[in-house]
């Protein structure tokens, strides 16, 4: 719903629009994304896991479920797979239940508030930090 939904929160850039971004800003990185939406945990459960061998990072926006699943936050800990957490609103300046991320403890860093820019950033940093100059 990217794009339609909540505008004035979220934006107008569709889903498909921020899948072309990154793939234009991972070829300027030497790098690859393979993007993944789905409105069920089981999905991303899924994904997370099978990303074990797979893939050398996880840039996720794990939307509502941030908030509520314990399921994905024990995905991504299981994986042990470099993972950033991105959100194009600013989480902590919105209602109370949407500043608790499970996600957070288990991630390497959170970007949120900077709307279609927060999975760029979050891409360019995974991608440094694979490289070994992240947290420099």
């Amino acid at each position: 719903m990217l794009g339609k939904r909540e505008p004035g929160v979220y934006g107008s850039t569709t889903l498909a629009e921020i899948n072309n971004l990154l793939a234009e800003v991972a070829l300027k990185l030497q790098a690859q994304v393979f993007p993944l939406q789905s409105n069920h945990e089981g999905v991303l459960v899924d994904a997370i896991h099978e990303a074990l061998g797979k893939y050398q990072g996880i840039l996720i926006n794990a939307g509502a479920y941030t908030h509520t699943s314990v399921a994905l936050r024990d995905a991504i800990a299981a994986v042990n797979l470099p993972t950033v957490e991105v959100h194009l609103s600013n989480i902590y300046r919105r209602e109370e239940f949407r500043h608790h991320s499970y996600i957070a403890p288990v991630v390497i860093g959170q970007i949120s508030g900077f709307g279609v820019q927060s999975y760029l950033l979050g891409l360019q940093a995974l991608v440094e930090h694979l490289r070994g100059s992240g947290g420099r």
